[in-house]
């Protein structure tokens, strides 16, 4: 896999890193609700809190979507899921401008493996991103636990 930009990929890695342990929902929140002016840092904080909250739920998949201007964010348990506070219409770009630039992923649709190190371990994700007309989504795939 050819990174694009590796800084950004380094940067989601030490934000997962400074967010273990935390509150993900309530932090979640937080950032949709007021977001700084720091678009870019507010992107990869938000997609770090959301995978940490997706795996430390144990869930199955992380989702982002949007259609038209309705934004959903969700975490997938088996068959049934979980809203998340969705991020602002220009949060949810920066978002998937963030996954694509990481995974240098031009297309409207595509699937990547995603490597996040985490304190001594390696979790392996999958993204997929698809656009097309009025609507776009980002499907992260999480690891799955023996349960």
């Amino acid at each position: 896999m050819e990174i694009h930009d590796p800084n950004l990929h380094r940067r989601l890695i030490e934000m997962c890193d400074c967010y273990l342990g935390t509150d993900y929902p309530a932090a979640i929140q937080k950032i949709a609700d007021s977001p700084s002016e720091n678009l870019e840092e507010d992107a990869l904080r938000y997609l770090a809190l959301a995978l940490l909250h997706g795996i430390n739920a144990e869930a199955s998949q992380f989702s982002l979507k949007r259609k038209n201007e309705k934004i959903t964010a969700t975490i997938k348990h088996d068959a049934e899921k979980t809203a998340l506070r969705p991020p602002s219409r220009r949060l949810f770009t920066a978002i998937i401008a963030t996954v694509r630039a990481i995974l240098h992923l031009d297309e409207d649709k595509g699937a990547l493996p995603l490597a996040l190190g985490l304190k001594n371990d390696q979790i392996d994700l999958l993204a997929k991103i698809e656009r097309t007309g009025d609507k776009e989504s980002l499907k992260i795939k999480l690891p799955q636990h023996d349960r």
